[in-house]
C-alpha cells in the first residue's frame, strides 16, 4: 500500500530539490518516486524540483543561479560527478555542485543535503607517499559550501566518514538491486562469489551470505609506482565448474576486474558475472568489455543508474544491464524529511 505523504510540523521545511545540469537526470527518476511515496493530491507535488539554471562563462567558470523561493525548506541538490553524456570533466561537475550548494545557502534554506551517487575523489582517501589525501579536500569543501549532510552510494572507503565535520554522511548501498536482479537472471543453486581484491572481500562476504554460497578472493599484488597496475594474482578458494559473481564498488578502467574474469575462466569458472554500484568504464573500458566478451571471459555485468547509460547502451553492449537505485534514494529522501527511520535503509 502505498504511504501517504503527512508533513510534519515542517521542522525540516517544504520538500524541494535542485539539479544541476549532470544530476538532473537522476533527480527526475528520483522525483518520480518521491511522487508516489508523497501522492499525486499533495498541493505543488509536481513543483518538487525547483527551477533553477546552471551559467558556464567563456572562460570556463560556473555558478548556479535558483529561480525560486526556497527559504526555510528541506533542500537536496542532485549532482552526478562522471557523466557520460556531458563534456564536463569531474572537477566541473564539482565546482558546480559547490555553486548550488551555496546559492541554497544564500537562498536561506533551512537544510541541504548534497545527493552525490559519485563521491568524488574517494579513491584519494590516504597517503602513500607525499601527496594529498584529497577526499578529506572534497569533504571540507561540501561543508563549506553550505551542505548540512551527504547522501552518497557505496563510498569507496568508510574512512572518509570520519572527514566530514560538520556533516551527517548517508552510504547507501547498491547491494539490494543488484542481488533482486541476480536472483531473477543467475542460477544462485551453482554460484560462487569472488572478490577481485581483499579489500572488497567484506563485500564479498556480505553478498556470499545472502546467497548462502561459497566465497573465494583474487589476491593482487599491485605496483603503486605506476597508476592502475597489477603485478600478479592469484585465486584463494575454488570456482572450477561454478558460476562466479564478482561483485565490486566502481569500474573505472576495468582493467583489475578483467584480468580476474580471465584468471577466474583459467580457473575452470562456468559463467563469469560482474556487479558494481558505479560503472564508470572510463577511457577505452568500453572497448575493453567488448573484446573481452566477445572471448569468452565474462558474460554479463550489472551495474546501477548512479551512473546512467540507459536503453541504447544496453542494446549496443549486450552484456550490460542497469539497475536503478533511484528509489532507494527517494525513500532516504522521504524518510530524512519526515524524520523517519533511515537505519533499516542503509543496510
Amino acid at each position: 500500500m502505498t504511504e501517504r505523504y503527512q508533513q510534519p510540523v515542517r521542522a525540516r521545511g517544504r520538500l524541494s530539490l535542485i539539479a544541476c545540469d549532470s544530476g538532473r537526470p537522476f533527480a527526475e527518476r528520483v522525483r518520480e518516486r518521491l511522487v508516489e511515496l508523497i501522492g499525486d493530491s499533495t498541493p505543488g507535488v509536481n513543483g518538487m524540483l525547483r527551477d533553477s539554471t546552471e551559467v558556464e562563462f567563456a572562460n570556463g567558470e560556473i555558478k548556479t543561479v535558483i529561480h525560486e523561493n526556497i527559504r526555510g525548506d528541506d533542500v537536496y541538490v542532485f549532482q552526478c560527478l562522471d557523466d557520460p553524456f556531458s563534456h564536463r570533466s569531474v572537477n566541473d561537475n564539482l565546482m558546480a555542485l559547490v555553486t548550488a550548494l551555496h546559492a541554497a545557502r544564500q537562498s536561506d534554506a533551512e537544510k541541504i543535503t548534497a545527493v552525490v551517487p559519485q563521491f568524488p575523489y574517494s579513491r584519494q582517501e590516504r597517503k602513500k607517499t607525499r601527496e594529498a589525501i584529497t577526499a578529506r579536500v572534497v569533504a571540507r569543501l561540501l561543508e563549506d559550501a553550505g551542505a548540512d549532510r551527504v547522501i552518497t552510494l557505496d563510498i569507496h572507503s568508510e574512512a572518509i566518514m570520519g572527514f566530514f565535520d560538520r556533516c551527517t554522511l548517508e552510504d547507501l548501498h547498491a547491494s539490494t538491486v543488484l542481488i533482486n536482479w541476480v536472483r531473477q537472471n543467475l542460477n544462485i543453486e551453482n554460484l560462487v562469489v569472488v572478490s577481485p581484491d581483499v579489500g572488497g572481500a567484506d563485500m564479498a562476504r556480505y553478498y556470499a551470505n545472502r546467497f548462502g554460497c561459497p566465497l573465494a578472493i583474487v589476491h593482487k599484488a599491485r605496483d603503486y609506482s605506476k597508476a592502475s597496475v597489477i603485478e600478479s594474482m592469484h585465486l584463494v578458494g575454488e570456482v572450477a565448474g561454478r558460476d562466479v559473481l564478482m561483485p565490486d564498488d566502481l569500474i573505472a578502467t576495468g582493467g583489475t576486474l578483467l584480468t580476474a574474469a580471465r584468471l577466474l575462466k583459467n580457473e575452470g569458472a562456468n559463467r563469469v558475472n560482474l556487479a558494481c554500484a558505479m560503472p564508470f568504464l572510463n577511457g577505452n573500458a568500453i572497448e575493453r568489455f567488448d573484446k573481452a566478451h566477445a572471448e569468452g571471459y565474462f558474460d554479463n555485468l550489472v551495474g546501477t543508474d548512479s551512473v546512467h547509460r540507459g536503453a541504447e547502451f544496453s542494446a549496443q553492449h549486450p552484456w550490460y544491464h542497469e539497475v536503478s537505485v533511484a528509489p532507494l534514494f527517494a525513500r532516504v529522501i522521504f524518510n530524512i524529511n519526515q524524520k523517519l527511520s533511515v537505519s533499516q535503509l542503509l543496510k
